[in-house]
């Protein structure tokens, strides 16, 4: 079933699986006719990434409204603190904000594969990584979104490298691969439980994601 039409010229809007392009401005919105129902080609710049045509029953686009960012971002929560992330408001280090899973993936509002598919995605993250950080995630690293790509997405800045060194990234990176993997196994393992198919949902499941299930396997 296509999505209704609903996207405008100058609506701001994020994409939930590619929280690294930034947030998006609808360019131009094309009304068009498919078999199953009508949809829409959207043109949107986004910040990180340029201009994408993508189409909107396929894209995963949220709609921000007025100043609403992803408030789990590193960002979303400084701007929200008079006295900045480090402040009185805000209790969390920022290396706990930094190892942070979205909250989508932990929603139980949301159905498991749903949560499945998106937690899959975040093993795009991979490349880009020295050799020790990528040991440490149990990621081989060179294939894939790089750090600082999961740096903007998972902190909200646009330039990731003005807030922190690459070395604590790094550091950020290895904790939020180790909550993320956590998150999988458990997922999986009640998938198993319940003896719910799930095979289906691991056919475009990036290798990094592949290669943690076979070690979850070996360690049965």
């Amino acid at each position: 079933m296509l999505t209704p039409v609903m996207f405008n010229n100058g609506m701001q809007v994020r994409h939930r699986a590619r929280p690294e392009w930034g947030v998006g401005s609808v360019t131009r919105a094309e009304t068009i006719t498919r078999p199953n129902g009508r949809d829409q080609r959207l043109w949107i710049k986004f910040a990180n990434a340029g201009l994408k045509t993508l189409l909107a029953s396929v894209a995963d686009l949220e709609i921000i409204e007025g100043n609403a960012a992803a408030e789990h971002t590193f960002a979303a929560r400084e701007n929200a603190s008079d006295g900045g992330w480090l402040g009185q408001i805000s209790s969390k280090k920022p290396e706990a904000a930094m190892a942070e899973l979205h909250p989508d993936i932990t929603d139980p509002f949301l159905t498991q594969e749903r949560r499945l598919k998106l937690l899959l995605g975040l093993y795009r993250f991979e490349g880009g990584l020295g050799s020790s950080a990528s040991a440490g995630s149990g990621l081989a690293g060179g294939s894939g979104a790089g750090l600082i790509d999961w740096a903007v997405a998972q902190s909200g800045l646009d330039d990731p490298l003005s807030r922190f060194t690459r070395v604590e990234l790094e550091a950020f990176f290895k904790d939020w691969a180790r909550e993320r993997d956590t998150e999988l196994h458990r997922l999986i393992n009640d998938f198993r439980r319940r003896r719910v198919p799930y095979e289906s949902i691991l056919i475009d499941a990036p290798r990094g994601a592949m290669r943690m299930l076979q070690k979850f396997d070996k360690a049965r």
